[in-house]
């Protein structure tokens, strides 16, 4: 099973944030997170992988009252997929 971290202004899978094979990247803005990127490295693609980062991304939102703003196109279209998610949009 592959560990997701926090990072910075990010949830990561990889040995440090400098070296990640996956990621899901934000920018804080007061009590917002912006949400910019996701990546998944090729040998990590078709797993799921982008779901999960999303999924532990959302978890911390929720439970630290954080709203966000999805301009990473995947996000975007997962919010969009999804509107039981909408309460967490700013």
């Amino acid at each position: 099973m592959l560990e997701i971290k926090k990072g910075q202004n990010s949830f990561y899978i990889g040995d440090s944030e400098d070296n990640v094979t996956a990621e899901i990247t934000y920018k804080v803005d007061g009590d917002t997170f912006i949400v910019e990127h996701t990546y998944v490295s090729p040998e990590l693609r078709g797993q799921g992988v982008a779901a999960k980062l999303l999924d532990k991304l959302l978890n911390y939102v929720r439970s630290n009252n954080i709203k966000i703003i999805p301009i990473c196109p995947y996000v975007f279209s997962m919010f969009e997929k999804h509107p039981e998610w909408h309460d967490l949009l700013k």
